[in-house]
């Protein structure tokens, strides 16, 4: 009895100080390589009128978190992807519930629905998955290159432009996987937004 309780104790011991002490010393050396030094950054937007959370920005400078995902439910706009959490990063979490949970796909069918009626050209089986699910977080900041494509004709027709302007801005703004093979391709909504903005 005695001995397993010192093992116990010293296992815990050896797992607070490499966990606790080691990896997290490791990790935050590994972001100091990062851009701003793994603190994340903060896009500082000048006369910006892009619908942020739960208010329109229409103040002279308007300040975005570009790694954190945000509301953007606007038809000018592209759309970001649903969060479990309502963007709330002080919560980051998913809904938990699995694929064939009665709320979840309850959830996911009104997601849908309110696409198509936003967005009526597009077929149901054209939607990608990323814009009616939540990512694991609630916080993810990208969608999928399908996931702005579909959204071109609804932007195009609001602010009557042109469609071959609105996918080339599509390209520029795609981000490739890391090292040409890990991940796949994505863009980042807030930097898609900010651009869109820019077109005349």
């Amino acid at each position: 009895m005695k001995q397993n309780i010192l093992s116990a104790i010293r296992l815990t011991a050896v797992c607070l100080l490499v966990f606790s002490g080691f990896y997290t010393l490791l990790i935050f050396g590994i972001a100091q390589f990062a851009p701003n030094n793994g603190k994340g950054e903060i896009i500082i937007n000048e006369k910006s009128n892009v619908k942020n959370q739960k208010s329109d920005f229409t103040s002279k400078t308007s300040y975005y978190y570009e790694n954190i995902g945000q509301k953007f439910d606007q038809d000018q706009y592209f759309w970001s992807r649903p969060s479990a959490v309502d963007y709330n990063a002080a919560g980051a979490a998913g809904s938990n519930k699995g694929p064939s949970n009665p709320d979840y796909l309850k959830t996911v069918q009104e997601r849908i629905t309110y696409f198509l009626k936003h967005n009526p050209e597009v077929k149901k089986s054209e939607i990608p998955s990323d814009l009616v699910t939540a990512s694991g977080s609630g916080l993810d900041p990208n969608i999928s290159v399908q996931a702005a494509k579909v959204q071109v004709k609804r932007i195009a027709k609001i602010r009557k432009m042109e469609i071959s302007k609105i996918e080339s801005l599509i390209a520029s703004n795609t981000e490739k996987p890391l090292f040409g093979f890990l991940g796949t391709e994505k863009i980042n909504v807030l930097n898609l937004n900010l651009a869109l903005n820019q077109l005349k």
